[in-house]
């Protein structure tokens, strides 16, 4: 079953929840991927998410620093350590070559709805104090 977005996941800031859910897609896109052993799909999907995280985690700092949220080094620091455990495991898929079991897809699936999962709700909820003292079209630009 593909990641849905839930009202319940939203930090009440428009760039950061569109952020989370255009994410979502791609983990989904890498889900079906792996589903169809698109291994083409698959490549690109994973650059896609490589590069979007690196991009959102940016963007969610700059605007949890404007807006006051005091934990941003621990913030910064667990962006950077998902983003290290990312690509360790996209390169142990990476070693796999062109065909893969199905339990290491199972596992690389897992591995990516907890990568996502966690940071939205157990790191980025927490900001979501901080950002409800604005609108939720604030954004540090």
């Amino acid at each position: 079953m593909a990641l849905q977005w839930r009202d319940e996941m939203s930090v009440f800031n428009r760039a950061i929840d569109t952020d989370h859910q255009y994410l979502i897609e791609i983990v989904n896109r890498i889900e079906q991927s792996l589903k169809t052993r698109n291994r083409n799909e698959l490549t690109k999907q994973l650059g896609n998410l490589t590069q979007y995280a690196q991009v959102h985690f940016e963007r969610e700092e700059r605007i949890a620093l404007a807006a006051g949220y005091t934990q941003v080094p621990s913030l910064s620091k667990s962006h950077l350590s998902l983003m290290s455990r990312l690509n360790q495991v996209r390169a142990e898929f990476d070693d796999a070559g062109e065909s893969w079991s199905s339990e290491a897809a199972e596992h690389f699936t897992l591995f990516l709805r907890n990568w996502l999962i966690d940071h939205v709700i157990k790191e980025d909820l927490l900001m979501k104090p901080a950002l409800q003292k604005f609108p939720n079209t604030f954004d540090a630009k």
